[in-house]
């Protein structure tokens, strides 16, 4: 993740569902609830949303089924127009785009990976990676060098004239990845990839994500349901319900300091020694001695030093550079499940 300006900024983005949304935004008292509003007869699929996605940064966007999170994603790329509000990309706002400019920036700039595979069946792996740069009007040998070098890069290397019905289910995610890539997009939507999947393979395309991420660098919107899997891919974790965003933190500062009931009812069950990271329990004011730990060790991996050490601070660093200090005791109380 890094700190430039960001690739998307959404501000007071509303999207209703209705006869005149409009209209209706317009006229709607300040504060209105979602109930109140499912009432007058419209639907808050976002309400009132505001965002960053920083460039490099991988976003996970959680919540139960109806909560907005493939809403949110589909106005980022204004597969829906907004209600209200703005939605801007590298400082464009897209609502004034035309309708060149706008397919324009979805071929150049934006990847998209959804749930169902969406493959087409009678062409092979080589052609399905292809379609897009097909589709952008790149000559056919070209397009045939990129597919083959994406195609290389999800591993599926020796499968390139095979057709859809011959992969099995993680291997056509891969083609679908592969697809979504070959056209070197700097945004990434990915809309519960993996949700189809069997655990094992699951598990496998997480691996392969995240090699891809440390490689290619990309900006990415993640949608999953499942807060393992938000857990092991975020920078970022944005918990929706009824269309808002309840909290959007680290992970690490989500289940330490949950911002609201609903974030803490839904991370209530969540192995807090698991999640946080040395870095999470800095201090501002302490110092230590002593042999450090890597920020990124979370306190799990930390459990055996944790325990035979006497030490009442411990440094910590990042590759190498000494960065604050943690408590031994606020680490200990998480380990044991007494924070």
């Amino acid at each position: 993740m890094t700190s430039d300006a960001p690739v998307i900024a959404a501000r007071n983005v509303w999207k209703l569902f209705g006869a005149d949304p409009k209209k209706y935004l317009r006229k709607m008292p300040s504060g209105h609830s979602y109930d109140a509003i499912q009432a007058d007869g419209y639907i808050a699929g976002v309400k009132d949303v505001s965002i960053d996605v920083a460039r490099g940064e991988m976003l996970v966007i959680m919540g139960l089924s109806g909560s907005g999170k493939s809403t949110l994603v589909r106005c980022f790329s204004r597969l829906h127009d907004i209600t209200g509000g703005t939605i801007e990309v590298d400082g464009q706002d897209i609502g004034k785009l035309r309708e060149r400019d706008l397919i324009d920036l979805r071929r150049n700039k934006m990847g998209m990976v959804f749930q169902s595979f969406g493959l087409l069946p009678h062409r092979t792996v080589l052609e399905n990676v292809a379609f897009p740069l097909e589709m952008r009007g790149q000559d056919k040998h070209t397009r045939r060098e990129r597919a083959l070098e994406v195609v290389r890069l999800v591993g599926l290397e020796g499968r390139e004239d095979y057709f859809p019905r011959e992969l099995s289910g993680g291997q056509q995610q891969r083609v679908g990845i592969a697809r979504s890539l070959a056209i070197e997009p700097d945004i990434w939507f990915l809309d519960e990839p993996f949700s189809a999947l069997d655990p094992l393979i699951r598990r496998e395309m997480q691996d392969e994500f995240l090699r891809l991420q440390a490689m290619l660098g990309k900006s990415i919107v993640f949608i999953t349901h499942d807060f393992d899997e938000a857990l092991r891919l975020a920078d970022r974790i944005a918990i929706m319900k009824d269309g808002a965003v309840e909290q959007c933190d680290t992970p690490d500062r989500i289940v330490l300091n949950p911002a609201t009931e609903y974030v803490r009812k839904f991370t209530e069950d969540i192995d807090k020694a698991r999640v946080v990271r040395a870095g999470g329990l800095i201090r501002d004011g302490l110092a230590g001695d002593g042999t450090p730990v890597e920020a990124t060790a979370t306190v799990r991996d930390m459990a055996r030093m944790l325990v035979s050490d006497t030490r009442e601070t411990i440094p910590v660093t990042r590759d190498g550079a000494m960065i604050g200090a943690l408590s031994r005791n606020d680490a200990l109380s998480i380990l044991v499940g007494t924070d």
